[in-house]
């Protein structure tokens, strides 16, 4: 069967109180239309026809060319809304499937199981009703008429429906497939309502009275036909979605020591054997390797994790950790930041445009900024690389091997060389050689520091440069 889809975005929303168009409105990391749109793209080979209005611009903008649009100028109801895609679906396909924009958590199963029964059952209309327990919430829906032998009749809005009619626990949860030559030939027969807007519902009412087959398909769970109308309801769709992918990830084997305080975005992708703590933020294009523990306090975004790598109450944004890396707590990682396997980076820390190589440690309260560090360098507490001249950023170049005492600046551009050391509190405004020890304000070379042989000096003198160049570094 070939079925094409279209879907509902031109509304207002004026119940959000935003100049953001409603369908725009984030929900779990993306715009609450990509959900209707990927999901459109799942059920049917033919791309969605994207119907706007209000905000069109903004929305073309950041949805892009991956849908074909119409735009309904007068917003004059849902029937008027889907008349607008005639003339580019008309002839098309077999089938016209309608969903709604802001329907965000519909879900591909449910889908192809109301396309499934109208490919068997071959209605005019085969529609999602929701049942709901006596008392339970409507949502604002409305309800399925039927008659002594439990055909479809009609469809009535909640606002017009009596108080016996509102009593009916079927509603219409807005959800429908069509017959195309009979959708495109009915949508001019509707008739303006009192509210003056032209109701695709009524679709229903004229199948019953020509006698054609309008067929149900039942949805179980409420969540996938919850409507978004305004930030209360945006927030109990943001839960609900919240509470599907953490379980998901708790059925990959991931742990989740308490769900409830765990925010995951759709993509975000974790392996088996992680452990995530409260309160912990994983978003956007972000991947978590197996056996790690994240948290708690923690936000990842667009970051990469490496396998068994622990990150303690710190922010990596845009970010690419190796495996066994350690990082926090309270350390930051900036874009451009790349931590190689191994890599400590202590509390308080920050890392910008920078390559930490294995096994480098980088102690507490230091700064990196558009460095390249070699293998396995000691970083001391308190080091800065200058990287900023007030007008120009510039690079520091650090060697294998390095040892960069505590307090120590090192005033970009400048190159380090491999065995180096530079003493605590130093402040290097010259490339330092290779195997060299370097300290003082401004910084000099005092000896070589040959790794295979010592050179020989007296003993008071080694002693004085080895404790000046290693007081308080890590």
């Amino acid at each position: 069967m070939n079925v094409a889809t279209v879907i509902l975005a031109a509304g207002e929303g004026t119940r959000m109180r935003s100049k953001l168009p409603k369908v725009l409105h984030p929900l779990g990391g993306q715009p609450m239309v990509m959900y209707s749109i990927n999901l459109a793209m799942q059920v049917s080979s033919q791309p969605p026809v994207l119907v706007v209005g209000h905000g069109a611009k903004l929305v073309r903008d950041r949805v892009g060319e991956c849908v074909r649009y119409v735009l309904q100028e007068q917003r004059l109801g849902t029937g008027h809304a889907v008349l607008q895609a005639r003339d580019e679906l008309r002839g098309r396909s077999d089938a016209v499937l309608v969903i709604y924009a802001d329907m965000p958590l519909l879900t591909p199963p449910t889908v192809s199981q109301l396309l499934d029964a109208f490919a068997e059952h071959l209605p005019v209309i085969a529609m999602l009703t929701l049942t709901i327990p006596e008392g339970g919430n409507s949502m604002g829906f409305g309800r399925v008429l039927r008659d002594a032998e439990g055909r479809v009749t009609g469809i009535v809005e909640e606002v017009a429906a009596t108080p016996e009619q509102l009593r009916i626990r079927e509603l219409n949860a807005g959800v429908s497939c069509y017959r195309a030559d009979w959708l495109w030939e009915h949508l001019d027969r509707l008739r303006l309502s009192a509210k003056g807007e032209y109701y695709l519902t009524d679709l229903v009412g004229m199948a019953a009275q020509e006698g054609e087959h309008v067929l149900t398909v039942s949805v179980t769970d409420p969540d996938e036909v919850l409507g978004i109308n305004d930030r209360i309801l945006l927030a109990q769709a943001e839960a609900a979605l919240r509470k599907r992918i953490n379980t998901e990830l708790m059925r990959g084997g991931v742990t989740l020591i308490d769900p409830a305080t765990t925010y995951v975005e759709v993509g975000v992708r974790v392996a088996p054997d992680t452990v995530i703590h409260p309160n912990t933020y994983l978003l956007g294009d972000t991947s978590v390797g197996d056996d790690c523990i994240i948290g708690p306090n923690t936000i990842l975004r667009d970051t990469t994790v490496g396998p068994r790598s622990r990150i303690v109450a710190s922010v990596l944004e845009a970010a690419v950790v190796g495996s066994d890396v350690t990082v926090g707590p309270f350390a930051h990682l900036r874009d451009g930041a790349h931590l190689d396997d191994g890599v400590h980076m202590g509390n308080f820390g920050e890392v910008k445009n920078s390559y930490l190589g294995p096994g480098t440690k980088m102690g507490h309260f230091s700064y990196v900024g558009d460095a390249t560090i070699g293998e396995k360098v000691n970083i001391g507490a308190g080091a800065v690389t200058c990287n900023y001249d007030g007008q120009r950023k510039h690079a520091t170049l650090i060697g294998e091997g390095t040892f960069i005492g505590s307090g120590s600046m090192l005033v970009a551009p400048v190159r380090v060389g491999p065995g180096a050391v530079i003493g605590a509190g130093s402040v290097v405004t010259h490339d330092v050689p290779a195997d060299t020890v370097v300290y003082g304000v401004p910084a000099r070379p005092r000896r070589k520091v040959y790794r295979d042989q010592v050179e020989e000096q007296p003993e008071e003198a080694v002693s004085e440069e080895r404790r000046m160049a290693e007081e308080g570094g890590e």
